[in-house]
């Protein structure tokens, strides 16, 4: 380690990265020691904190994560001690005596806590939200956000799940092969749920996060690993890897970025993968898939197949009905049939309670209301979306938009 002090920014911006990249880890090595999940997300945090006020003066450790967890792990061994329940709090949670490590994801204590987390005794929105909390330190803020539901209402709902987990001795283990098939479902939708808040942070100052995007598709690749012939597996693999080929260009909106900078590899192995996701009844995730191949197969912008993305979101509300789709689907109309079609579809889903803090549908409005250069009801429409979104970068976009609208109003009132 450096003997110099390191700057307070360095600090703070490994701090953020170690968080993105090493939380899951942390908890879960914690959960797989103490076997209490209050007193291993106690821990971490603990271990994050520490992290804050000796880096500064100790440098930053070549390897963070083993630190962290080594912080974490004696946190927890010290509050143990000072419990006379010793006993009792280390049967919270049950684990296998013996833990086999013939491969990679039977050695990550990550892929356990999902399976724990992901238990069929547990409703399925406490399982999303637990594990997008545990394993990728999500804040409750921000799965509110995902959940379109209030804070308090997600903190109560994550609380409970922990709650039910150490009432029901739910292991601490990934399923053996007789169990895998009935319960990867659930994880399937943990990852993509995790997968989604990395790609398109909903707060925070920037645009994604990486790191957290990165370990999802690695946990993914676990998991198409374990069931190589999962059709959702392999649907869900292709549409995050889709999704990652355009990531050197996410500083841009789709119809700006510079297409030759993709990832043709990650197209590539995508479009493989969606192969074997659709060769029989396709899911949610094959759907999705698709949607995006037809985005990275267009040359252009110009050139995308709008009535086949249509088409495709038509069948993915058939299948997994959900106001987002819907709103998805509005705007796929308004870019086949023109602006006005746009805003008729958009009216149809504007009502929808569910939306009605979702930055992207006001968003999308004056999108179609800037194309028919109604001005200054694009402008407001791009104001209501900049204060619905808690991501810095895309608040401060959106407010451009709103400026560039409100001038261009003033110079052609009519």
């Amino acid at each position: 380690m450096a003997s110099a002090r390191v700057p307070a920014a360095a600090v703070s911006a490994a701090v953020a990265d170690a968080h993105r990249a090493e939380w899951g880890r942390v908890v879960a090595a914690t959960a797989r020691l103490t076997g209490d999940l209050d007193l291993a997300e106690e821990s971490a945090q603990e271990a994050f904190a520490r992290a804050v006020e000796l880096w500064p003066a100790r440098g930053i450790p070549d390897r963070p994560g083993a630190w962290l967890t080594t912080v974490a792990a004696n946190h927890a061994r010290d509050v143990l001690r000072r419990q006379t329940s010793l006993r009792r709090r280390l049967a919270l949670l049950v684990r296998d005596e013996v833990m086999p490590e013939d491969g990679q994801w039977r050695s990550d204590d990550r892929l356990r806590l999902i399976f724990m987390c992901c238990h069929p005794a547990l409703a399925r929105e406490a399982q999303v939200a637990l594990t997008l909390r545990l394993v990728c330190g999500i804040t409750t803020a921000d799965i509110a956000s995902t959940f379109l539901v209030s804070e308090s209402t997600m903190a109560a709902r994550i609380t409970r799940a922990k709650r039910k987990i150490a009432a029901a001795h739910i292991p601490f283990r990934v399923p053996d092969a007789r169990e895998l098939p009935t319960r990867v479902s659930a994880v399937c939708d943990v990852l993509y749920l995790a997968y989604t808040v990395g790609h398109a942070s909903p707060s925070g100052d920037q645009v994604s996060h990486v790191e957290l995007a990165a370990a999802t598709v690695d946990l993914t690749r676990m998991l198409q690993a374990l069931l190589p012939r999962d059709r959702s597996v392999a649907g869900l693999l292709a549409l995050m890897l889709l999704i990652e080929a355009r990531r050197a260009t996410r500083d841009r909106l789709l119809p700006d970025q510079d297409r030759s900078r993709w990832d043709r590899r990650q197209i590539a192995e995508g479009l493989a993968l969606l192969d074997t996701a659709a060769a029989g009844p396709v899911d949610r995730f094959a759907i999705s898939a698709a949607i995006a191949a037809v985005h990275v197969q267009a040359p252009t912008w110009a050139a995308t197949d709008w009535a086949r993305i249509v088409e495709l979101y038509e069948m993915l509300g058939a299948a997994w009905p959900s106001p987002v789709v819907e709103l998805n689907r509005a705007v796929a109309v308004g870019m086949r049939d023109g602006p006005s079609a746009g805003l008729d579809a958009l009216a149809v889903v504007g009502d929808e309670k569910a939306l009605a803090r979702y930055a992207y549908l006001p968003a999308a409005r004056a999108s179609f209301l800037a194309d028919l250069g109604r001005w200054s009801e694009a402008a407001d429409a791009y104001a209501e979306a900049a204060a619905l979104t808690g991501s810095a970068p895309e608040r401060a976009r959106l407010s451009a938009e709103a400026s560039t609208a409100r001038s261009r109003g003033a110079r052609n009132p009519t």
